[in-house]
C-alpha cells in the first residue's frame, strides 16, 4: 500500500505548500515492496499541471543518493517541477535496475516506473506531456529501455550508461523521443567504445539520431573549457533537424572518467568534468520538448467514466449515445482486451495490471478516447 507523510496528506487537503517538501512512500509492485520519494517545490500548487523528473542512481547506489549527488532540487525551485528519486530492487545486497533479465531477474522495473508515475499523478497535479527520465550509470540503462519500451517520457537524459546489445537490437520506440547522452572517454566502467554486451557510446547515439530522423551529421561545438585542473575537456554534438524539431545531444567528454559532469563525488572512478553541469544542461534540453500524444484528444461527444483511478468496474455515462464497444490498449499501444455489446454502461477492469490505459469508447456515430488509471486491486 501506498504511503505517505504528513506533510503530503496537508498538500492534498489545501492545495499548495509554503516550503519545499520531500515525500517519501512505497507501494507493492510485482509482490515486491518499491521505495521512492519525491521533491515538491515551494511553487508548486494544486490543480496547475507541473512536469515531473525522474532520476535512477546507478548500480549499489540508491534514490537519496542520486538527490544527494545528483541534485535537481534546486533547479526544481527555480523551473517548478517535481523530482522523483525511486528506489531500484536489491539482489545480492545492492539495489540495481533490471534493463534485460540481469543475471536471471524477472523484476518488471519498467512496470515499477510506470506505476510510480501514476501513483503520484492520482495525488499531485502533473503535466503528463511532460514526464521526463535522467539516469546514471545502471539508472542510464534503464532510461533507455524506458524509451523503448514506453510512450510516458518526453525526454530522456543519461550518463555513462549505455544501451545492451539485445536492447539495441530489439528496441523499436512507439514515438521518437529526444535524447541526451554524456560520456567520458575513460570511463572504465562503461567504456566508450563499448564491450561484448554493450553498445558503443557513438552507436547508441546514432540509434537514436535516426530514430528521431535528425540530420545525421551534427554541428560540433567545445565547451570553454572554465576548469583547467579537472584533467578534462567536452565537445557537444547537437543533430537536430528531427521530426517535430526534436533533436539528440551528445556531451563526449574527453578524459572523463565515470562521473556526473559537475558534482564531484569522493572515490569516484575517474576524473569528473567541471567545466559544464550536467543536471543543468539536462534540464535545459527536457525543458524544450512535450511528449507527442499517441492517441486522439479530441472529444465530440461528452463521456465520463468513473471512478477514475479505479481497481474493479467503472460506469461509462455518454448522455444521448449508445456506447458499443471499448477497446482497452495499454502505455504501449497494444490491445488489451476488447468487449462489444448493444448499450455498454460498465466495465470491469479487476483484471488489468495497475497502470494507464485508453479506452476507445465508441458507437454508431462516435468514438471517444479517455484515459483510465488502473490503482492496485
Amino acid at each position: 500500500m501506498k504511503s505517505y507523510c504528513i506533510l503530503a496528506l496537508l498538500i492534498c487537503l489545501f492545495g499548495s505548500v509554503s516550503a519545499q517538501t520531500t515525500v517519501s512512500g512505497s507501494f507493492v509492485h510485482g509482490g515486491i515492496t518499491r521505495t521512492y520519494s519525491f521533491y515538491v517545490p515551494a511553487s508548486y500548487v494544486s490543480g496547475n499541471p507541473v512536469p515531473m523528473v525522474i532520476g535512477l542512481h546507478g548500480l549499489s547506489s540508491s534514490g537519496a543518493d542520486f538527490a544527494q549527488n545528483r541534485d535537481f532540487r534546486p533547479i526544481a525551485d527555480t523551473a517548478n517541477f517535481i523530482m522523483v528519486h525511486p528506489d531500484g530492487s536489491t539482489m545480492f545486497g545492492v539495489k540495481f535496475w533490471n534493463y534485460g533479465n540481469i543475471l536471471g531477474s524477472t523484476v518488471d522495473d519498467v512496470g515499477f516506473l510506470e506505476a510510480l508515475i501514476d501513483t503520484i499523478s492520482a495525488d499531485y497535479s502533473i503535466n503528463q506531456q511532460r514526464i521526463y527520465c535522467a539516469g546514471m550509470s545502471n539508472g542510464s540503462f534503464m532510461a533507455y529501455l524506458m524509451a523503448c519500451q514506453t510512450n510516458r517520457f518526453a525526454a530522456i537524459g543519461t550518463v555513462t550508461g549505455s544501451m545492451s546489445v539485445d536492447m539495441y537490437d530489439d528496441c523499436n520506440p512507439q514515438n521518437p523521443i529526444p535524447v541526451l547522452h554524456i560520456h567520458g572517454t575513460d570511463d572504465s566502467t562503461n567504456p566508450y567504445a563499448g564491450t561484448s554486451t554493450m553498445k558503443g557510446i557513438d552507436d547508441t547515439n546514432l540509434f537514436w539520431v535516426d530514430q528521431n530522423n535528425c540530420n545525421p551529421v551534427p554541428v560540433v561545438t567545445a565547451v570553454p573549457n572554465t576548469n583547467t585542473s579537472d584533467n578534462a575537456t567536452a565537445e557537444r554534438y547537437l543533430y537536430s533537424g528531427g521530426t517535430n524539431g526534436k533533436t539528440v545531444e551528445l556531451f563526449k567528454v574527453t578524459g572523463g572518467g565515470h562521473t556526473w559532469p559537475g558534482w564531484p563525488v569522493s572515490g569516484s572512478s575517474g576524473n569528473t568534468c567541471m567545466d559544464f553541469d550536467a543536471c543543468k544542461e539536462i534540464w535545459r534540453f527536457f525543458s524544450q520538448y512535450e511528449a507527442t500524444a499517441s492517441v486522439p484528444e479530441n472529444e465530440p461527444v461528452r463521456v465520463n467514466i468513473w471512478p477514475n483511478p479505479a481497481s474493479e468496474d467503472i460506469v461509462i455515462e455518454a448522455p444521448g449515445y449508445i456506447v458499443t464497444e471499448i477497446a482497452v490498449r495499454d502505455v504501449r499501444g497494444r490491445l488489451v482486451e476488447r468487449v462489444k455489446g448493444k448499450d455498454i454502461d460498465s466495465l470491469d477492469v479487476y483484471r488489468l495490471k495497475a497502470g494507464s490505459y485508453t479506452l476507445e469508447i465508441s458507437g454508431k456515430s462516435f468514438r471517444v478516447f479517455k484515459k483510465l488509471v488502473i490503482s492496485n486491486n
